[in-house]
């Protein structure tokens, strides 16, 4: 009896070491075989310092993986791999290897914010709005902090002007303050490459190219609508500029869509009309293009400017007012005939 008890030992442990193999085969499938949980995407957001565990839970939970446990043998197959926080986005079936790759990586999922050239603080706290996980009511707070450009612009009243149009790779965990920053830093690195005069007034300079950005989309003239605005203010004429009574309806919480006669009429320090001289601070956030034109304007005698009548966006530039009338009154006929 204790001859076959001898010769069963080695059996059983060739049994147990195939059945061992196979599990561990059958776990190694698992763990590269693609599954899919969900039906057209799923998003996982990981806090910083969560641990593998919770980890593990969440994926199983939003169904990027079939199994905690499929996640936790790639963590035993990789002990030493450092797993990344973020929000992570899962559109497709994935094995849980490379599930776990992606978080080594950090490879999360960002939200894409895209600035236009001309648009004010308030127009991009609307589009803030719209990635739902951030506050325009908090964007505008923070753009009213002129904090981080005090550097470079001591007198700014606010952000507004240095939060550079472009498109921004946000995550769920950026913050305002955080988006400011990104703006403001990509102001920075434009300006650099403008390689504007050591001392210029960066306040004044924006200023002027916010009203260019916000007078003409046309490229090829905008040195020239600033050259308008450089020879009023040497002969102190009031500027005139339309979207600076805008701007100050907007401040006011009055902006109806067009200007009316109480808009041109009003006292608000931004109103052109009514004041001579720059307004106190930018009124958008031009684009590198009208900087350029206000660090560089061309040079002319033209002091106004009214646009063609034919519907091209670009300008009739004139030199005196008689000249500027005729202009006047040919883009009103001409807009009458295209109605």
């Amino acid at each position: 009896m204790s001859r076959r008890r001898g010769r069963w030992v080695p059996r059983l442990a060739v049994l147990a070491f195939l059945v061992a193999a196979l599990a561990a085969g059958a776990v190694l499938w698992s763990v590269f075989t693609p599954y899919q949980g969900f039906r057209n995407e799923a998003f996982v957001d990981i806090a910083k310092g969560t641990s593998v565990r919770a980890i593990a839970g969440e994926m199983a939970g939003n169904g990027a993986v079939r199994s905690r446990w499929q996640f936790l043998a790639v963590r035993l197959l990789r002990p030493s791999a450092r797993l990344q926080a973020g929000e992570y986005r899962f559109s497709h079936a994935d094995s849980a290897w490379n599930i776990f790759d992606r978080l080594v990586r950090g490879d999360v999922f960002y939200y894409e914010l895209t600035v236009p050239e001309g648009s004010n603080m308030f127009d991009i706290a609307g589009v803030v709005n719209q990635l739902g996980f951030l506050s325009g009511a908090e964007f505008l707070k923070a753009a009213r902090n002129p904090a981080l450009m005090r550097d470079m612009a001591p007198a700014a009243p606010t952000l507004e002007g240095f939060l550079f149009p472009s498109t921004y790779r946000l995550t769920r965990q950026t913050t305002v303050h955080q988006l400011c920053r990104m703006m403001t830093g990509e102001f920075r690195k434009q300006w650099r490459e403008m390689e504007a005069p050591p001392g210029a007034d960066v306040e004044r300079l924006v200023t002027m190219a916010s009203m260019v950005e916000k007078e003409t989309a046309v490229d090829a003239e905008r040195a020239e609508v600033a050259s308008v605005y450089y020879n009023r203010l040497d002969r102190g004429m009031a500027l005139d500029c339309d979207p600076t009574t805008i701007y100050a309806a907007l401040l006011e919480e009055r902006y109806r869509g067009t200007i009316y006669r109480s808009d041109l009429a009003s006292t608000n320090a931004y109103n052109t009309y009514t004041h001579t001289g720059l307004p106190p601070g930018p009124i958008t956030n031009p684009g590198a293009a009208s900087l350029r034109a206000a660090l560089h304007p061309a040079s002319t005698g033209y002091l106004y400017f009214v646009a063609r009548p034919d519907g091209s966006g670009s300008h009739q530039f004139s030199s005196d007012l008689a000249a500027h009338n005729r202009a006047v009154e040919q883009y009103r006929n001409g807009t009458r005939h295209r109605r």
